[in-house]
C-alpha cells in the first residue's frame, strides 16, 4: 500500500515550492470486563493521507480517504487552490519555512505481539481481573480493559524526503469504586497513565496482573477515611499526579503557539511571553524538564514529528531556568525562538499543530525515604482525580484519588480527598526535593486535547516522585 501510495503522489505533485504527502493508517481494538460482564469488543480502522502544499509563501492543505491517483490529485489542486488565496494573507510566509526532508524510519519495540495472544485469552486475563476487583459486597463498580492501538504512518516530500513509522501503543486500564451509605470512593491504576508503546510485555512491566487486589483494597480503605486537612504545608507528589501537574502548568503554557495566542478561542493562552526564554525563573534548581521523543517504549516517541522534522532530546527548562519552548518548525520561524520537534497530528485529516509529546521531569537524587523523612507536617498525594486551570495556565487547583498524612517524617493516617492549589508562576520554585531513579516511573495520557477542530493526542510523563514547600492543601468536605 505505502509503495503504491508513494507512486501515486510523485505522479501528481503539482509545480509548487514545496509539496508533501502524510499517509496514515490506523488500528484500534478496545476490550472491556466490567462488572465481570464483557463488553461489545470494539474496533476501528481508519486510513487517509493529507497533501500540504506551499506556493508564493501561502499554504494549503486536503485531506482525502479516496487513495486513487485521481483522488491524491483532487486533494492536491484542492490544496494548492487554499495555498493561492493564502499567499500574501497569513500570519507568517510560509516560504521562509525550512521545512525538512526526512528520511528514515521508526518502529515501536515490541517483545510480545498484541495477536500473538488469543482474543479470547485476553478476555479471559480481564475476566479473572475483573473477578479479583470485586473482593468486598462495597465494591459497586469496578472494570478492567485493555486498549491497543497500531499506527502506521509516512510522510513523503516532492523533493525526496520519506519517513515511515510504526507505532504500537497498549493501555491496561483498572478501576474499582466503593460505597457505603453516602460515601463514595474510587481508585484506579494510575487513571489511564500505565499507557506505553510496545506489546502485551507492558503488562508485566506495569504489574497489571498484580494491581487489581492492591486497587479494591485502597478503595475500600477511602470509605472509612477521615478527609484530608486543610492548610499550609509540604506537599509530596507521586509520579502518577505529577504527570498531570507537569502536562497542565508547564506542558501547555510552553507551547509556543498557544504563547503566540492561536489557542486563545479554544483553550486560552498562556502566562509565559516570548521574552522570558533564557532568563525567566521558573522553579526551583532542582527543576530540569526534557522534551524527549528517543525513549522507544514512552508512549509519545518518535523519530520524525508530523513535518518531517527529526526527533531530538532538549531540555526545556534546566536548573530552574526556561530556555525553550515546545513549537514546531513554524512556531519556531515566526517567533524567532528555538523549539523542538513537536508538530504533531492526531490523524490524517488533521494538520500538525504545536504538542507536547514525551515531557519529562529529570530525576533528582533523593530517596523516597528521605523526602518523607524531610517533612514534619504535609501530605502524600497519589492518581489524580480532577484539575481546573485558568485560561492562561497559571492559577490551578488538583484532586487526587489517594491521601496519606506525613507528620514527623513518617508516613501515618490514609485521608481522602485531598486536593492542593497553587500557581504555575511560584508552585515550582518551591521544588525543594526531587526523587531519584528509583520513584522514577514512565506514564503518559491517551487523551490531551487542543486544537479547532479539536485534537486528541497520546501524550508522554515521566517523573520521579517529588516534594513541594508552602502548599496550599484542602480536603473536600
Amino acid at each position: 500500500m505505502q509503495e503504491r501510495i508513494a507512486e501515486r503522489f510523485h505522479a501528481i505533485v503539482p509545480a509548487v515550492d514545496f509539496c508533501s504527502l502524510r499517509f496514515v493508517q490506523t488500528h484500534s481494538e478496545f476490550l472491556s470486563v466490567r462488572q465481570n460482564i464483557l463488553q461489545p469488543v470494539s474496533t476501528s480502522e481508519d486510513i487517509g493521507a493529507m497533501i500540504t502544499v506551499i506556493d508564493g509563501g501561502g499554504m494549503g492543505y486536503a485531506a482525502t480517504s479516496d487513495l486513487t491517483e485521481a483522488g491524491l490529485r483532487r486533494a492536491a489542486d484542492h490544496a494548492l487552490s487554499w495555498a493561492r488565496r493564502s499567499a500574501g494573507r497569513s500570519v507568517v510566509d510560509f516560504s521562509r519555512v525550512p521545512f525538512p526532508r526526512p528520511e528514515g524510519e521508526y518502529l515501536s519495540p515490541v517483545q510480545i505481539p498484541w495477536n500473538g495472544m488469543l482474543r479470547q485469552d485476553k478476555i479471559d486475563l480481564l475476566r479473572l481481573t475483573s473477578e479479583e476487583l470485586k473482593s468486598d459486597d462495597r465494591i459497586v463498580d469496578w472494570e478492567a480493559s485493555l486498549w491497543h492501538t497500531e499506527s502506521d504512518t509516512l510522510y513523503l516530500t516532492a523533493d525526496g524526503g520519506r519517513a515511515r513509522q510504526l507505532f504500537r501503543y497498549i493501555v491496561p486500564m483498572l478501576s474499582a469504586t466503593a460505597n457505603a451509605g453516602s460515601e463514595t470512593q474510587t481508585r484506579s491504576f494510575a487513571g489511564r497513565g500505565h499507557c506505553r508503546q510496545g506489546g502485551l510485555e507492558v503488562l508485566e512491566q506495569t504489574h497489571f496482573r498484580e494491581a487489581a487486589p492492591r486497587i479494591a483494597a485502597e478503595a475500600l480503605q477511602l470509605l472509612t477515611a477521615p478527609n484530608c486537612p486543610s492548610g499550609t504545608m509540604d506537599v509530596l507528589l507521586a509520579p502518577d499526579q505529577m504527570i498531570l501537574q507537569i502536562h497542565e502548568s508547564i506542558g501547555h503554557p510552553l507551547e509556543l503557539d498557544r504563547i503566540l495566542g492561536d489557542e486563545r478561542n479554544y483553550a486560552g493562552t498562556s502566562f509565559v511571553t516570548p521574552d522570558m526564554f533564557g532568563s525567566y525563573r521558573y522553579g526551583s534548581d532542582l527543576l530540569n524538564i526534557t522534551f524527549d521523543p528517543t525513549h522507544p517504549e514512552e508512549f509519545a516517541s518518535y523519530a520524525f514529528d508530523d513535518d518531517g522534522q527529526p526527533a531530538r532530546r532538549e531540555y526545556l527548562i534546566r536548573n530552574g531556568i526556561l530556555v525553550r519552548g515546545l513549537g514546531g518548525v513554524t512556531s519556531q520561524t515566526r517567533t524567532g525562538l528555538p523549539g523542538v520537534a513537536n508538530a504533531r497530528a492526531t490523524s490524517w485529516n488533521r494538520p500538525p499543530i504545536d504538542r507536547m509529546a514525551n515531557l519529562n521531569l529529570e530525576p533528582g537524587t533523593s530517596r523516597f525515604a528521605d523526602m518523607v523523612a524531610a517533612v514534619e507536617h504535609g501530605v502524600y498525594m497519589q492518581t489524580n482525580l480532577s484539575w481546573s486551570i485558568d485560561d492562561s495556565r497559571n492559577k490551578f487547583q488538583f484532586g487526587c484519588e489517594w491521601g496519606q498524612l506525613i507528620e514527623n517524617g513518617k508516613l501515618t493516617t490514609i485521608v481522602k480527598n485531598p486536593n492542593y492549589r497553587g500557581v504555575s508562576a511560584t508552585f515550582w520554585r518551591n521544588l525543594k526535593m526531587a526523587g531519584n531513579r528509583d520513584t522514577l516511573d514512565m506514564l503518559g495520557s491517551p487523551f490531551c486535547g487542543k486544537g479547532e477542530p479539536n485534537q486528541v493526542i497520546r501524550v508522554g510523563h515521566a517523573s520521579p516522585t517529588c516534594l513541594f514547600a508552602d502548599v496550599e492543601v484542602f480536603g473536600g468536605e
